[in-house]
């Protein structure tokens, strides 16, 4: 008799145990065993346990390769979900054997669970490894399909349950089809379909909810979201979020009207990838020495500071041209600014002329500082106002949320969980199409922030987001080149690049130590046949097939592998984290980041006053919805993991768990550093401090 002791470890989230019967099968090289029943005298599965078993076979299975979990009916006990951590196997001679599950099994169900070993598919030799490998893809494939959310947009998870009622629209035919959903902030049905292992934890849930309730119940018995008037005076805008407060959102209220915090925020606020160095003034913008040169500093002119490189440029052309909606009864208006910036000899990035629109003309004058007060004032809210949707509709919920959970669907759907790169990602990944989930329910379906709170209603956010998704570039994605793109890569106190790059630097160093002990040469790179479909599934799906986008449709070397599995982490933590922590302390001060705005862009110089300032500004009904939903998709529940932190255990060889503790260290350093740096800054940076950052895009 050959005597095997097992070791069951469920999962610690409240209510991952089960009353369910449990059995057991293992595979080995040199047999099967017979199906044994896991039961103790007692509660067996208990939520956070590990229990332990002894298994008799009438022989030695040799190298055990694959078991089988059995849930089963256990006497009239109503069915339970069971959450499995892993199976420990301890063999006869002695050897442990590892099998991670890290998932729920909701049925009556078998799970099927290779030894942790990473395998390749070229590394499996045996048909039953082959055959394992095979079907588990084509089950998840066949689980998990695409969909189309919004012609133009990366296709996401399909839920087949829900199925709301198609919404028509005779003027856009091509948006009929598009997915509609339930009003903001009281149905979330879209997120209960979804499958146990892709939904939030119960700790989570808990927490999301239970913290969204009171803060919607307290707007609501203070008469916030029913007051559809504009602001009366600035100070009132305080008392939205009068107990949430940091030493950020207090310096955004007292500053947000300087011109040095404005041009501040291009650089270290939440949406810092959009300032680009210009080398020459465009034809649109025709801005003018004269106009100017009283804002660049004695003896030197604006050609001079061109050629220096002190010269910077904010477009927003990408929002032109679309039209707005109508919000508690009033017509909203919108527009696609140009600013021009300098940065001085004193380090501050400063505005020095504005634009409202992409086309000039009479109509449209270029606002200097020197204007009138109120003028100034509006024409940068106007530009803190486009700042707004390309934040939120590309660099947000576009560059991170969409495109991640492209990424994690097809990782789903090519490769298995054996696969290496599949345990390197799958940290990288928790929780994400949940959170999606309930971003589409809450911004972009009908009741939803967009419709309720934003110029451009629903079908104007979504296409700001198509506008951005047609620009996208593999390259602009490679976060070393895009500074030095957009001319940016040795600007002084950009604390955003600074910390990028070295976040960026840990992680490109932790993945190329994992890719090169598991593809030691580019032979193994470009015969990974299941590697190349998951990236040709992303090209597909994500980019929509676009062939301008540069991104890649196969992998042929290593570095090439090494840079695209960083830029999918990067993707899912550091930069969500850059364009997503911050986000209620630059926009709880609403003038600072206003969603909408009542009256047209000002055509004429001189006229604006603090009445029609205020009344410019989004009313009170929708500055909360706005604020409301922003508060809530910026507070991180319970339940999170910083970067670097990987309780699961997929890897079990030496040499990447190495890796994963290096990693930490390099980690530990770098907020070491942050820290100490912003003990002497006025505003701290530390979006990317690495203990803020989460490992996947969880809220």
């Amino acid at each position: 008799m050959a005597t095997y002791k097992v070791r069951v470890a469920t999962g610690t989230d409240l209510l991952s145990g089960t009353t369910d019967s449990i059995s057991l099968t293992m595979v080995g090289t040199q047999g099967e065993s017979h199906k044994q029943l896991l039961n103790h005298f007692g509660r067996d599965f208990a939520t956070g346990a590990v229990d332990e078993y002894t298994i008799q076979c009438q022989q030695d299975l040799g190298e055990l390769m694959i078991i089988r979990l059995y849930k089963e009916r256990y006497s009239f006990f109503r069915k339970k979900s069971w959450y499995c951590n892993y199976v420990q196997i301890c063999a006869p001679c002695g050897r442990i054997y590892h099998f991670p599950a890290y998932q729920w099994m909701d049925g009556y169900e078998t799970l099927a669970l290779r030894e942790a070993t990473a395998k390749k598919k070229a590394d499996d030799t045996l048909p039953i490894l082959l055959e394992h490998r095979q079907e588990e893809i084509r089950a998840k494939q066949d689980f998990y399909h695409w969909r189309v959310f919004v012609p133009g947009l990366p296709n996401y998870v399909h839920i087949p349950s829900y199925c709301p009622p198609v919404r028509r629209n005779p003027n856009r035919p091509e948006w009929n089809g598009y997915i509609p959903g339930f009003p903001i902030l009281i149905n979330f049905k879209a997120t209960k379909f979804l499958n146990s292992n892709l939904r939030y934890s119960f700790i989570k849930t808990a927490s999301f909810f239970t913290r969204l309730g009171p803060m919607a119940l307290g707007f609501k018995l203070r008469g916030l979201v029913d007051c559809k008037q504009p602001w009366k005076r600035l100070k009132d805008i305080k008392k939205i979020f009068p107990a949430n407060k940091t030493v950020v959102s207090e310096y955004v209220a007292e500053h947000w009207a300087e011109d040095t915090f404005f041009g501040y925020q291009y650089l270290n606020g939440v949406n810092p990838g959009l300032l680009r160095r210009c080398t020459r003034i465009p034809d649109k913008f025709p801005v003018t020495d004269d106009m100017v040169a009283p804002f660049l500093g004695e003896g030197t002119c604006l050609q001079a500071e061109l050629q220096k490189g002190n010269i910077f440029l904010a477009d927003y052309r990408i929002l032109e041209g679309i039209p707005t909606v109508e919000l508690n009864g009033r017509k909203q208006h919108h527009c696609a600014p140009l600013c021009l910036l300098h940065f001085g000899p004193d380090g501050n990035m400063m505005p020095i002329a504005i634009q409202l629109s992409q086309t000039p003309g009479p109509n449209c004058p270029i606002f200097l500082p020197n204007d009138s007060e109120w003028d100034w004032l509006l024409a940068k809210t106007w530009v803190r106002y486009a700042e707004f949707y390309c934040h939120e509709a590309i660099s947000h919920l576009l560059e991170t949320h969409l495109i991640a959970e492209a990424f994690f669907l097809a990782m789903l759907r090519q490769l298995p969980m054996c696969h290496p790169l599949y345990k390197l990602l799958i940290p990288h990944t928790r929780y994400t199409v949940q959170i999606n989930s309930i971003g589409r329910a809450v911004l972009l379906n009908e009741g939803g922030l967009s419709a309720r709170g934003m110029s451009l209603g629903l079908e104007g956010f979504a296409e700001v987001m198509v506008r951005g998704l047609s620009e996208i570039t593999y390259d602009n994605l490679y976060i070393p080149n895009d500074f030095v793109k957009r001319g940016v890569q040795d600007l002084p106190g950009y604390y955003y690049r600074d910390d990028s790059l070295a976040v960026w630097d840990a992680l490109e160093r932790y993945v190329t130590e994992i890719i090169t002990y598991y593809y030691p040469c580019d032979a193994a790179v470009e015969g990974d046949s299941e590697l190349q479909s998951w990236v040709q599934e992303i090209f597909k799906e994500c980019l929509l097939g676009r062939e301008s986008s540069g991104f890649p449709t196969c992998l042929r070397t290593v570095p090439e592998l090494i840079r695209y599995v960083t830029i999918v982490i990067y993707i899912c933590s550091a930069k969500h984290a850059a364009v997503n922590t911050g986000q209620l302390e630059f926009t709880s001060w609403m003038p600072n980041f206003p969603s909408s705005m009542r009256n047209p862009p000002m055509e004429t110089k001189g006229l604006t006053t603090l009445e029609t300032f205020m009344d410019t500004l989004p009313d009170v009904k929708t500055t909360c919805v706005t604020l409301l939903v922003l508060w809530t998709l910026s507070r991180e529940p319970d339940d999170k993991r910083p970067l670097g932190y990987f309780p699961d255990i997929h890897f079990v060889e030496e040499a990447p768990r190495r890796s994963m503790e290096t990693f930490r260290q390099r980690l530990a350093q770098i907020s070491h550093n942050i820290r100490q740096r912003n003990k002497c800054l006025p505003i701290p940076y530390y979006y990317l401090d690495p203990v803020l950052i989460e490992n996947s895009i969880s809220i």
